[in-house]
C-alpha cells in the first residue's frame, strides 16, 4: 500500500493547553485604554499533528463553539501556540478555556482512534494479501508437467464409440436392402 499511517504513539498525551502566552497579551489589559476583546495565545501541551491542526481549524469546531455560545471566537495554530481571537482572559478563565481543552481531546482523540482503525485495516490488507500469494503459490505448485503413469490407448478410445457414420447413410446399412 503507498498510503503512509503515521505511526500511534501510546507515549504522547492528548492534545491539549497548556498556559497562556502573556508575552503576547495587549500591552494596555487591564487600563482604560485596554481592549474588551483581543488575541490570547495559549502553548500547546505538545506539538499538534497535521490531522489535529486540520481538525482545530475545521467546520466541526466552529459548529461546536458556536453550539456552546462562542460563535465570535476563532481559532488558529502558529507552531505550538493556538491564537484564540476576539476573546479575553476572563472569559476564557469563566468557561472557554474548559470549552477548548475538551475540544482538543475530542480532536485527539478522534484522530487517534482514526490511526488505529487505519493501522488495522493496513494490517488486514497485509495479510490478505500475503494468504493470496501464499494460496497462488500452491496453486502454481500444484499444475504437474510430467506424462501421467496411465496413459489411455488412443486406438482403444476409438474403439469404445460408436461409428457416427452408420446412422448417416454414408455406410451400407446393416440388415437393410437399398
Amino acid at each position: 500500500m503507498s498510503t503512509q499511517i503515521p505511526p500511534i504513539d501510546a507515549d504522547v498525551g492528548l492534545l491539549g493547553l497548556r498556559s497562556v502566552l502573556v508575552s503576547s497579551l495587549p500591552a494596555a489589559l487591564l487600563t482604560d485604554a485596554g481592549p474588551d476583546r483581543y488575541t490570547v495565545e495559549a502553548v500547546f501541551t505538545r506539538r499538534p499533528d497535521h490531522e489535529e491542526v486540520a481538525g482545530i481549524l475545521g467546520n466541526e469546531t466552529r459548529t461546536f463553539l458556536t453550539d456552546r455560545g462562542y460563535s465570535t471566537i476563532e481559532l488558529k495554530v502558529s507552531d505550538r501556540r493556538l491564537e484564540i481571537a476576539n476573546t479575553n482572559l476572563e472569559e476564557l478563565r469563566d468557561g472557554l478555556g474548559g470549552i477548548l481543552g475538551e475540544l482538543l481531546a475530542d480532536i485527539s482523540i478522534r484522530v487517534k482512534s482514526q490511526r488505529v482503525i487505519a493501522t488495522a485495516r493496513s494490517q488486514l490488507a497485509a495479510e490478505l494479501e500475503q494468504d493470496r500469494a501464499t494460496a497462488v503459490v500452491r496453486l502454481a505448485e500444484s499444475v504437474v508437467f510430467s506424462v501421467p503413469s496411465e496413459r489411455p490407448n488412443p486406438a482403444r478410445v476409438d474403439e469404445g464409440q460408436p461409428n457416427s457414420w452408420e446412422e448417416e447413410g454414408g455406410a451400407a446399412a446393416r440388415g437393410r436392402i437399398a
